[in-house]
């Protein structure tokens, strides 16, 4: 089949051709922005966040409601961690500051050297006792954890400037790498917190990865440092790793242990991380879905507007379609014809839409962080708008070509 009268007949009557077209082209733009959107919000709601086992491990967040002395809190901590990891279906327990994804936590400065005049990153402080490392079933990649005689006592009230960063810390593979780039090993290597007095500290362990408690998008999510501080804090995380299949009903009795080792009122609430993923990621989701809702519909506005022009024009044309068969055309040829017609308008448009997308794509970079589109989410636009055009076209096309010459030729 030549497509030369094809073209003939599009640009005799372009109106709705062109419409068709550009509804395309808005159409690939749209789809394959908000397919790579919710290919990204999907793979950082995915993301590890450094904990293993997820399901199976819980935190109760203690809050008494009157001050009580320092000495009094780091023994009543100390006195939680033991009782909970006598518990049954505990495998290990310990005291943390904040957890992971937990959307409540503090953060710091730090710096790779004393030269600089600008941070290097606000990295999250976890404040840990021994067995944090453990209980979170963290990964060392290099060095070790903490040492006992490494945790030091800090009185929030009392203690100075200086005296509130260990001497050690370990820290997520990330900030290791953002701190010393050109580094193949970390451990021993000094950096600097805060942007004033110098407080150095060195790294001795470093685990694969640790999100923040706002698990921001992007490499700053790991950016984690944990520091071996016992600390009178008003509010007490203690995080217990259970035996699989077993967190619901440990905690419950987690629950009883504090409330009985605490003979002041207590504001408390029990979590674990799997809710914490849900509820830190449940806007990326829901993203996600409205994205995915809003693609499925601007397709069938797409495929309605290509059933609706080839519907026209095979009326516009039932008695040249009459005559055709008369002369021996067979029903295959009619339905090449509208099919290839509706190829090149939607090719028309595709093409167009390329364009489009990738202007839209760098508008979105700008504007959102966005990465560079991949090729692939144009492939798979322009494949699935091609399909359909097949496919809106080929009920309309059909049944023309199905109508008997004396029919068809009956009307003009």
């Amino acid at each position: 089949m030549e497509i030369r009268p094809i073209l003939s007949a599009l640009l005799r009557q372009k109106t709705g051709p062109l419409l068709v077209a550009v509804q395309v082209a808005i159409s690939l733009a749209i789809l394959a922005n908000a397919l790579f959107i919710v290919s990204q919000r999907i793979a950082t709601a995915d993301r590890p966040s450094g904990v293993a086992d997820e399901a199976n491990v819980g935190y109760l967040a203690v809050r008494p409601l009157e001050k009580r002395p320092h000495a009094e809190v780091l023994a009543r901590q100390q006195e939680v961690v033991q009782a909970l990891r006598a518990l049954p279906g505990v495998e290990s327990a310990a005291w943390t500051s904040q957890m992971p994804m937990s959307r409540s936590g503090s953060s710091g400065s730090v710096r790779a050297s004393l030269a600089q005049t600008q941070e290097t990153a606000n990295v999250a402080l976890y404040f840990a006792h021994e067995g944090f490392v453990k209980t979170l079933g963290l990964k060392l990649v290099e060095g070790r954890d903490f040492q006992p005689d490494e945790i030091i006592d800090n009185d929030p009230d009392t203690a100075a400037s200086a005296e509130d960063i260990p001497r050690n810390t370990i820290v997520s593979l990330a900030l290791a790498r953002l701190l010393f780039p050109d580094s193949a090993s970390f451990v021993g290597k000094t950096f600097y917190f805060g942007m004033g007095q110098a407080r150095p500290s060195r790294i001795v362990g470093v685990v694969e990865r640790l999100q923040g408690p706002q698990a921001h998008t992007g490499p700053s999510a790991e950016y984690s440092a944990i520091l071996p501080l016992r600390m009178s804090l008003p509010m007490s995380r203690y995080v217990v790793r259970t035996a699989p299949g077993q967190r619901d009903a440990v905690m419950l009795r987690a629950q009883e242990v504090v409330r009985k080792l605490h003979p002041m009122a207590l504001k408390e609430q029990v979590r674990s991380v799997s809710d914490d993923r849900y509820t830190r990621y449940r806007n990326e989701r829901a993203m996600a879905w409205m994205l995915i809702a809003v693609s499925v519909l601007l397709l069938l506005v797409t495929v309605s507007g290509i059933v609706g022009m080839t519907a026209l024009r095979v009326a516009q044309r039932r008695k040249q379609i009459g005559v055709r068969r008369a002369l021996g055309a067979r029903w295959r040829d009619i339905v090449r014809y509208f099919v290839t017609e509706n190829l090149l308008i939607t090719s028309a448009g595709i093409a167009a839409g390329l364009l489009l997308a990738l202007a839209l794509n760098g508008l979105l970079r700008r504007t959102l962080e966005m990465g560079q589109l991949p090729v692939a989410y144009l492939a798979a636009g322009a494949g699935v708008l091609w399909l359909l055009g097949v496919a809106a076209v080929w009920g309309p096309a059909s049944r023309a070509a199905s109508t008997p010459p004396a029919i068809a030729t009956r009307t003009a």
